[in-house]
């Protein structure tokens, strides 16, 4: 009984440990897997920006959208229009989505990762880009 009791709590703790910090400590990696999708936070991406490494930058938003505002570099290709197949060749470069809140490129990543490839998106869009103080590019 008291063996029972024992297994169950070391068991309790081991599960707990597991899903209270599995992502690695390092502030530039994504964080965050949902079906197959990874999400960066806003801070993360800057830092990975300016260290210069290969990052092909999708806005997921409406041209309008993508014209009030964008992250430098930055494509457009509206959601409805997004089709992973047909992506332009990211040589080599890590693709990363984005849109406003983090839904609509949330809804491509999910299409990206159903076809196979790696899935990375901002999480909370380029609102929360823009809320912490990063750069953004008007058109």
């Amino acid at each position: 009984m008291i063996r029972g009791t024992l297994f169950t709590g070391v068991a309790a703790g081991l599960l707990a440990a597991c899903s209270a910090g599995a992502q690695p400590a390092n502030e530039t990696d994504p964080v965050g897997r949902e079906a197959g999708v990874l999400t960066i936070e806003p801070r993360a991406l800057a830092l990975r920006l300016d260290a210069g490494e290969a990052i092909q930058l999708i806005d997921v938003r409406t041209p309008e959208e993508y014209a009030e505002g964008h992250l430098a570099g930055a494509i457009n290709i509206p959601l409805d229009e997004f089709e992973p197949q047909a992506l332009p060749d990211t040589n080599g470069a890590q693709r990363i989505l984005y849109c406003r809140s983090g839904r609509r490129s949330g809804i491509a990543a999910e299409r990206l990762a159903a076809s196979g490839t790696e899935a990375v998106h901002l999480e909370g869009g380029i609102l929360a880009w823009e809320s912490g103080g990063l750069p953004v590019v008007r058109d």
